[in-house]
């Protein structure tokens, strides 16, 4: 059998504890785009992905204009700078005029963010932002981000009590 998205991913603890320790599975692919809807347009065309949430300005995020698209075990978010206003629009803007459009999170589900957090932290993973919660009429999620060298954001994410379309301030989509 192959590896997918679907399946558990293992993370090793290094030579010093040769046990294998359950990390979770991929959950979300985040990508910064220059055109969000385009971009998400063109995904679903081509690659037969179904765009099952949004979020932007009319839905509360100023900065932002995100499309999720569904996958076979994880999701795609394509993402689009609408305007700075704080941190998340500079790093995105930052991201977009040194590289382009590329990957700048990828997001993985985990049993434990607490746990998942405090254990990569202890081992050389920089903290972005500590275990938080969110939460909307769909319920709460739970999420924490570190850094790991290559640059690239991981967000630990616990939607285990979170029944909405994918995060809080994302809303369902069903207009193309």
């Amino acid at each position: 059998m192959t590896d997918t998205a679907a399946e558990p991913v293992l993370l090793t603890a290094g030579l010093e504890e040769p046990d294998l320790v359950p990390m979770g599975h991929a959950d979300a692919v985040v990508f910064a785009v220059g055109d969000a809807e385009r971009a998400a347009r063109r995904y679903a065309t081509a690659l037969g992905l179904r765009c099952t949430a949004y979020a932007g300005p009319d839905t509360g995020e100023p900065e932002t204009v995100s499309y999720v698209l569904r996958a076979p075990g994880t999701r795609f978010v394509l993402t689009s700078l609408v305007q700075v206003i704080g941190p998340r629009g500079r790093e995105l803007a930052g991201h977009l005029a040194r590289q382009g459009d590329g990957v700048v999170d990828l997001a993985v589900g985990v049993p434990d963010v607490h746990y998942a957090y405090d254990y990569a932290v202890d081992r050389g993973a920089s903290s972005l932002a500590e275990p938080y919660e969110v939460h909307d009429r769909y319920g709460v999620v739970v999420l924490a981000a570190i850094g790991v060298p290559g640059g690239t954001r991981h967000t630990l994410v616990d939607r285990s009590r979170y029944r909405g379309p994918y995060l809080p301030g994302y809303v369902p989509f069903d207009r193309w």
